[in-house]
């Protein structure tokens, strides 16, 4: 398989520019303030930035751009001099634009398209935490211990609110993976190869396209970008005193690691060689004896074919979940890290870092995985489980 490993610029599937495309998307809109300048339109590719057209502004600022309807979604800038403005696409949407130099950058409207709102909310924060470092760089000086620590906590503050807002909240989003690939002079917020919380939420990102998108090039560079990262963060075990390899172990799920109620340990790796139901649910929901009573005929048919369940309670009552699982045949764990809140306008929401890592937001959320530790199968509506489950171990 090819490896995709471009860090260096931002995001993209390379796109032919050439020919008609069908169908379309259309960003439109108006910038004015700018009579007889060129508005640019750039696509943001995964190793190069390329002009794909551009237009000599009026007085009344007027521009309209068509481009191809992307596999995934992909990445375009609209610039005018030095002040740019960052669009996402993923379908034949119509994204408009208002803006006015000379603040382009961070004082442009956009409509249409929410994902563009929450796009530009990115920027507008990136802009913010990079006038903040400079603030402390111009008060202490850049070399000294304190602003060098200040610097690491702002950013890190940065990181954390973007990881819980903007990834983890939806990691198939475009802004999702927009944040990952945020700068800060001139070097990525989110380190993919050598921090492992960043690495978690590239993992993340990359699970929720390799289910969506499987064949999209951006998937496959975030995949292998995500799996290089947790190469290289995995902690060595105390008996391996050779050298590790630098290389990019081949997979295709992120691998769960979590306890039972027996207290040992179960990795879904593992599981390599057996049809895997991965399943993520809460048994303190109303629905999960009927589901539960589902998952037995399942194992009950399919256990001695080669067919293992691998369930993930996201049940804050550990007790609870104890009883539950207590006389179930297949591996029930529990992500201990799992909190469940309220919100303001009464929705019952949780946030679980494992549940995260594979863009799950509701339960119970199924996934199937092939004898080869590959993810073929994302199921969220328990309608086509059973058949699902029944293709799986036909292999098809």
């Amino acid at each position: 398989m090819k490896k995709y490993l471009v860090i260096a610029t931002v995001f993209g599937s390379l796109l032919l520019w050439g020919c008609k495309q069908n169908p379309q998307a259309v960003i439109e809109g108006n910038i004015t303030e700018a009579t007889g300048k060129t508005l640019y339109l750039d696509a943001l590719n995964v190793d190069k930035l390329s002009v794909v057209d551009s237009v000599k502004l009026k007085d009344d600022g007027k521009f309209l751009f068509k481009v191809p309807k992307p596999e995934c979604y992909d990445f375009y800038r609209l610039r005018v001099e030095r002040e740019m403005v960052n669009i996402s696409i993923d379908s034949t949407e119509t994204v408009r634009v208002e803006a006015a130099l000379p603040v382009m950058s961070i004082a442009y409207k956009v409509s249409g398209s929410e994902d563009n709102e929450k796009l530009k909310d990115l920027v507008l924060q990136q802009i913010e935490l990079q006038n903040k470092v400079m603030g402390m760089i111009r008060a202490s000086g850049p070399e000294t211990g304190v602003t060098r620590m200040k610097i690491r906590e702002a950013v890190q503050q940065y990181k954390d609110s973007v990881r819980m807002k903007y990834i983890y909240a939806n990691p198939l989003k475009p802004y999702a993976y927009f944040a990952l690939f945020q700068r800060l002079g001139g070097e990525l917020i989110f380190d993919p190869l050598n921090n492992r919380d960043d690495v978690k939420a590239f993992a993340a990102v990359a699970t929720s396209l390799d289910t969506f998108y499987p064949e999209a090039t951006r998937t496959r560079n975030l995949h292998n970008i995500a799996i290089k990262g947790m190469s290289n963060t995995r902690p060595a075990r105390p008996s391996d005193f050779s050298k590790l390899e630098d290389k990019i172990v081949e997979a295709s799920i992120i691998d769960i690691d979590l306890m039972d109620a027996d207290g040992a340990q179960h990795k879904l790796s593992d599981l390599k060689g057996k049809v895997v139901l991965l399943s993520f649910c809460a048994y303190a929901q109303e629905t999960s004896a009927v589901s539960v009573l589902t998952l037995r005929e399942l194992y009950n048919e399919y256990a001695e074919q080669g067919f293992e369940i691998y369930q993930v309670s996201l049940d804050e009552n550990e007790h609870y979940w104890r009883m539950a699982v207590n006389n179930l045949p297949w591996v029930c764990v529990r992500d201990a890290e799992t909190n469940w809140f309220v919100t303001r306008d009464g929705a019952i929401l949780f946030k679980s870092p494992v549940a995260s890592l594979y863009g799950v937001s509701a339960l119970p959320t199924y996934f199937i995985v092939n004898r080869d530790n590959e993810l073929v199968l994302r199921i969220e509506d328990e309608k086509t489980l059973v058949e699902s489950v029944q293709a799986a171990m036909k292999g098809k």
